[in-house]
């Protein structure tokens, strides 16, 4: 039995990408062709070198996925002249089925000692020097861009060999990129990221470090949990405490970026737009030369989008060999990385219904005729406001803490003194802790305190009061620092207020929802021909100015899946973001009445949410025992300062087995496991039959609805015929959702002559057959545009 299971580990995987010296020099093919590249500027073949442990049963690892979103366009190499500051990127693998797995990657260059290595790029630099001396081509040119060669057709500017920035193996030392990664089942991006950042800051300056390597990473693999909903908990990493919290079930799911950085990189009114285009499923492509900006943007606005989901291809960082995916006629989010290519060289199929979104730019284009979301205007003010306060709020806080370090001295006397008070205040309150166990009243109160899991003793109290001063410590600090929970906030601000905006605009939705008059078997059998929502009465009772979006949302695979799983609810638990939407819009309806009428009132539940936070945050719940010497580590590995060594593969494969003394992590898991057991220990035998049924014609419902379409592309598999299989997938979808909306409109046409041919009646209002026709119009313009596209790919090749 292991220490800790699937529910309840922090990171799965401790993974090392880079070179490997054992296959040499291998150019990476999947990133194109780059011969016309000086070597330095060629992307190289990456590797999976070690990963920890070799396996875990709930989460299979994944090599080729990991390595390519590791290194999405190759090893880089570059002389001591060159930036070699470290970068930082995280990255999600959706497998077939939905599921999510998210990885956290530390890039750092590395000097190269292999004499193998040296001489081939040697080689390739000597060989391409020459081929640059024997062209004599008048188009081809040579120039010299940030340190590097690069071809540039048409330049006057010539300069000679010598003068060029170039590997020398008798002057220059020669780095590569290296990654370290963590692969978790939770979206932490921060506490990964400072794990890593000291874990390399450790390889840096070796003789700071109070442990082995060894001992850290095998700390955060087997030894720090993961907290359950509604917990906090404070870890150790190499020079510092890190601090990690998950919303409870009734919040807002966990969330991990800087909401506020999306406002750094983008204009609010770009962002309500990006906002309106994923919520009609449009292709989106971001642009950035940063993976992490990448990466932040599309995870960002996937958040804003709750309580719907996107039910499309979702790649945010897109390997360069997977760019071909650009061509499919389906909706997709889609990041693509660039390095010095302009925008104007790249090649895209048809924008008519694209959003392109230039992240370095700061520009944002959006799909023609795109409506504007309701309230767009009340949304943008409420936005600039937050934008606004929190910028206001920063900048007092710097100014607070430049006060503070001038005024250090002067409150010195009356720290004393207040320490001094604080120590006269101890026997104060043991006098009235031993009155309060004296008390009966008290006594049953505490039994009761003991059963939920509030305390095992009052006295935990009294241990608290006396480590006040450790718990100001700056080198083990108590709780997260002001400017982690100021982030907190400014995330659940934002993140309320669009919420609100949803609350608002379908506060009657459960009105339009068509129950089903069958069993939830029969119901899941004849999904694709039913009718779940009463999208004409809906519309028709919308503003008319709502109805350019909410005629195009209500068709959406986000919309119908949001209502499936409304319907399911009548058979089972609800999905986790539609409860958390119906709970909010029943306090909605109970402060402003039952009908919501159609205007907007400002969010006013940002305090509330914001208070459960910041108890979470300052009281932490649970501290993870701390790194230690490992019992199996003989010898202790070493470490050439800025090179990352070869770790105990035996050490870090082993698990630890469960000590039943280790109760201390254990105080808040045992509360959380009565919790979720308690509604299926009340059912009877009958009552979990039923439950296990439900569940698993579900789970079959959604294995078949994902097999005929492809939702993600798989990294893996990227031969011609998958290619092939890949394509057909788009089309076969395509066709279907053509067929049903054609034959729902065809027979409201033929009327009762359609009954009487067994079609049923079909009733479509004016407005519904206008919508249904547009989405019709859009798909098919999708399909020919992309045919169109790769038509005039041939024929301009043809042409030159």
């Amino acid at each position: 039995m292991t220490f800790q299971s699937q529910s309840t580990r922090f990171a799965d995987y401790f993974v090392v990408c880079g070179l490997d010296v054992k296959s040499g020099l291998e150019p990476d093919q999947l990133s194109g062709e780059h011969l016309q590249c000086p070597p330095l500027d060629r992307p190289f073949k990456s590797k999976v070198l070690d990963h920890y442990p070799e396996s875990v049963p709930w989460n299979a690892f994944d090599k080729v996925a990991v390595g390519m979103l590791s290194f999405p366009r190759g090893l880089s190499f570059c002389i001591q002249k060159a930036d070699r500051q470290p970068d930082f990127h995280s990255f999600i693998i959706t497998r077939e089925d939905g599921t999510r797995t998210y990885g956290s990657a530390f890039i750092y260059y590395e000097e190269v000692t292999d004499d193998k290595i040296l001489a081939a790029m040697q080689t390739l630099q000597h060989m391409f020097l020459a081929e640059v001396e024997t062209d004599v081509s008048d188009t081809l040119h040579i120039e010299q861009v940030g340190g590097n060669l690069r071809f540039s057709p048409g330049t006057t500017k010539k300069r000679t060999i010598d003068n060029l920035k170039i590997y020398k193996s008798n002057k220059d030392r020669l780095y590569v990129t290296k990654c370290l990664c963590l692969i978790t089942q939770q979206p932490f991006v921060q506490p990964t990221q400072q794990f890593l950042q000291q874990l390399h800051s450790a390889v840096l300056n070796p003789t700071e470090i109070e442990f082995s390597l060894e001992s850290y990473i095998y700390n955060v693999l087997y030894e720090v949990p993961l907290p359950p909903p509604g917990r906090s908990m404070k870890f150790y990493g190499i020079k510092s405490p890190i601090f990690c919290q998950r919303p409870s079930v009734s919040e807002l799911p966990l969330f991990d970026f800087c909401l506020s950085q999306l406002f750094d990189y983008l204009d609010i009114r770009d962002i309500v737009q990006l906002f309106t285009t994923l919520l009609l499923e449009h292709q989106v492509l971001l642009y950035s030369s940063d993976y992490q900006k990448l990466m932040l943007v599309a995870e960002c606005m996937m958040t804003l989008i709750f309580p719907y989901q996107w039910q499309h291809v979702y790649v945010p960082i897109l390997p360069a060999s997977l760019t071909h995916f650009l061509d499919a006629p389906v909706p997709f989010v889609m990041g693509l990385h660039h390095g010095k290519e302009s925008r104007s060289e790249l090649q895209l199929p048809s924008e008519a219904n694209m959003c392109f979104v230039d992240i370095d730019a700061r520009t944002v284009e959006v799909p023609e005729d795109l409506p504007n979301f309701p309230h767009s205007q009340e949304l943008i003010g409420e936005l600039i406001k937050v934008k606004n306060k929190f910028r206001h709020a920063n900048e007092k806080s710097v100014n607070i803490t430049t006060r503070k370090s001038f005024s250090t001295l002067d409150n010195f006397d009356s720290s004393l003194k207040d320490s001094r008070l604080s120590n006269q205040s101890c026997p104060d309150l043991q006098n009235k802790l031993d009155i309060l166990h004296k008390s009966e009243a008290f006594n049953k109160i505490s039994e009761i305190a003991k059963k939920t899991g509030v305390w095992n003793t009052i006295d935990e109290f009294s241990d608290k009061t006396k480590d006040v001063s450790t718990q100001n410590d700056d080198n083990d600090p108590s709780s997260m620092s002001e400017q982690e929970i100021t982030q907190l906030n400014y995330n659940n601000t934002v993140r309320e207020i669009f919420l609100n905006h949803f609350l608002h605009i379908f506060s009657s939705y459960d009105t339009f929802v068509i129950p089903p008059n069958q069993d939830m078997e029969s119901w899941l059998t004849n999904r694709e021909s039913m009718q779940n929502f009463d999208k004409a009465s809906f519309l028709s009772d919308q503003p008319e100015a709502y109805l350019p979006f909410l005629s195009y949302f209500t068709e959406t695979q986000m919309f119908a899946t949001f209502i499936d799983n409304k319907i399911l609810s009548l058979w089972e638990d609800p999905e986790p973001s539609l409860r958390i939407f119906d709970g909010r819009l029943k306090l909605l309806k109970e402060q402003v009445g039952e009908h919501v009428r159609h205007t907007y009132a400002p969010c006013n539940t940002i305090e509330d949410t914001e208070n459960l936070l910041k108890k979470r945050v300052i009281y932490v719940d649970h501290v993870s025992p701390k790194p230690h010497t490992l019992e199996g580590l003989t010898v202790s590995t070493t470490i050439e300062p800025g090179n990352f060594p070869q770790l105990n593969e035996k050490v870090l494969n082993t698990e630890p087995v469960f000590k039943a003394k280790s109760r201390e992590g254990a105080k808040w898991r045992k509360r959380d496991r009565q919790l979720q057991h308690s509604e299926h220990l009340k059912m009877n035998p009958e009552q979990r039959e039923v439950v296990e049924k439900h569940a698993k014609l579900w789970l079959k419902y959604l294995q078949e609805a994902r097999s005929k379409s492809m939702r993600q592309p798989k990294l893996s598999d990227m031969s011609a015929s998958a290619m092939i299989q890949t394509n057909w997938k788009f089309v076969e979808t395509l066709l279907q959702e053509g067929k049903t909306k054609t034959k729902r409109m065809l027979v409201d046409k033929m009327g009762h002559e359609a009954i009487e041919l067994g079609h049923g009646e079909v009733n479509i209002t004016g407005v519904e057959e206008n919508t249904l026709i547009a989405s019709l119009c859009d798909m098919l313009e999708r399909i020919w545009s992309h045919g169109l596209q790769s038509k005039k790919v041939k024929i301009l090749k043809c042409k030159s």
